[in-house]
């Protein structure tokens, strides 16, 4: 899983001027998996879909990656791509991903158990990626890091499906905003999710203690190591009707007005949750967002 001590970039889309083949072989090496159309709109998302095929083939045919086709026989044949163990290698000395640690799919059987969830995460940051490039503001496939793992204490980890880094410009300020993602596929049960507040807010309450004889000064929270403020907690959810997914954003709500460890935590964060295909077809700029602690939907940055 990915450290979450990293340096993150504050670009919106990658500079054309970089080797299309050395941004795919980063790309994948950061988000573990993604199509051809995602690599495209990822990367230039003004250019065409041969342009990103020729290079991935071509890294191919170099043993530099490999595809596995999407599990679904109701669509037309698409390939998902990521590294084989040769292009894992040659990416860990690429200046983007100094800092984070590898956690490459480098087979097909891995590939295949994790393709649907993977690009559903993708699919996320695309939404986000292509409002930022909308709105002028800052948000590109380095600012989307997936697997962060922190420690909430007795051995336990909360591990975050991405962290997201995005900037809000303007011709007069600048707004550095952060958020833990979670993208729900309606793969487990509704109170699975919701206990994934209970364990950010152990994150949120969370102070390391010292190792051994050694007693120092108390240093606030653990996650103070990496965030200036705590990260917003966003859940996006897929895979099921409409009425399903409200019932779950319902179940997160009660949660939050349930739990005092989780209330505390809505009190001082900010939690929201979405459907992915409103992110798509709207935008998460858009009033699509459900407050946890309540209220009318918003865009995330209002939440």
């Amino acid at each position: 899983m990915t450290s979450p001590a990293q340096t993150t970039a504050t670009t919106s889309s990658p500079s054309p001027a970089e080797p299309l083949r050395l941004q795919v072989l980063a790309a994948l090496a950061q988000h573990r998996i993604a199509t051809t159309s995602q690599l495209r709109r990822m990367l230039r998302p003004e250019g065409t879909r041969q342009l990103m095929s020729r290079v991935l083939n071509k890294l191919r045919s170099d043993g530099f990656v490999d595809s596995t086709v999407l599990p679904d026989a109701n669509r037309s044949r698409t390939n998902t791509w990521y590294l084989t163990p040769e292009g894992a290698r040659l990416t860990r000395d690429l200046p983007v991903l100094r800092g984070r640690p590898p956690y490459p799919i480098t087979s097909a059987t891995a590939a295949s158990l994790k393709t649907s969830h993977t690009l559903a995460v993708v699919r996320a940051h695309l939404a986000f990626a292509a409002d930022a490039r909308r709105l002028g503001h800052e948000h590109g496939p380095w600012d989307w890091t997936p697997e962060v793992s922190h420690s909430i204490g007795e051995g336990e980890r909360v591990t975050a499906d991405a962290v997201m880094y995005y900037t809000v410009t303007s011709p007069d300020h600048r707004q550095k905003l952060r958020a833990f993602i979670e993208v729900d596929r309606t793969t487990m049960s509704s109170e699975r999710l919701a206990v994934k507040l209970i364990e950010y807010a152990r994150l949120f309450h969370y102070e390391a203690q010292p190792v051994g004889r050694r007693r120092q000064a108390p240093v606030g929270p653990a996650w103070l190591r990496w965030y200036p403020v705590f990260p917003r907690v966003l859940f996006v959810l897929t895979g099921a009707s409409r009425t399903r997914l409200e019932n779950r954003i319902s179940d997160l709500q009660a949660m939050v007005a349930q739990h005092p460890l989780v209330a505390g935590l809505a009190r001082e964060v900010r939690l929201g949750a979405a459907v992915l295909e409103d992110l798509e077809q709207r935008g998460p700029a858009q009033d699509v967002w459900t407050p946890l602690a309540g209220g009318k939907p918003r865009p995330w940055t209002d939440l």
